[in-house]
């Protein structure tokens, strides 16, 4: 079992920066790829960005954050991190992470453990 705890989230203007956290306890840390989705109000969960297991050497986005968004993590916090740039209104959603195997890749079914999300919201 991994518990997950999200913070870090809060309201922020646009073109502003945010961020997130998410703290992790129990199973060795870093043997889990991690993820970062978001869900705003009548949408679906939606895939993020995801960084591999360990170094953390491979990363993954979602097209419409590529550039803004920093996915990071420290194993020796067991922490992984989302540095969110430049924020813009459509970002305003619920923040989840989410732990999974190495292939989770940006699928939400490929993640096991998931925190309980931090409020994003970005005003115009």
């Amino acid at each position: 079992q991994v518990r997950l705890v999200e913070s870090g989230g809060g309201l922020v203007q646009a073109g502003g920066s945010l961020r997130l956290s998410c703290a992790a306890s129990g199973r060795t840390f870093s043997n889990y790829a991690m993820g970062w989705f978001r869900q705003a109000p009548g949408k679906e969960r939606e895939f993020v960005a995801a960084i591999g297991r360990w170094s953390g050497s491979n990363t993954y986005y979602l097209d419409s954050v590529k550039g803004r968004f920093t996915i990071s993590r420290d194993n020796a916090k067991n922490t992984v991190y989302l540095q969110m740039n430049s924020l813009k209104p459509e970002d305003t959603a619920v923040y989840y992470c989410a732990a999974g195997g190495p292939q989770s890749g940006s699928s939400l079914d490929g993640y096991e453990f998931w925190g309980q999300g931090t409020q994003v919201t970005v005003s115009s």
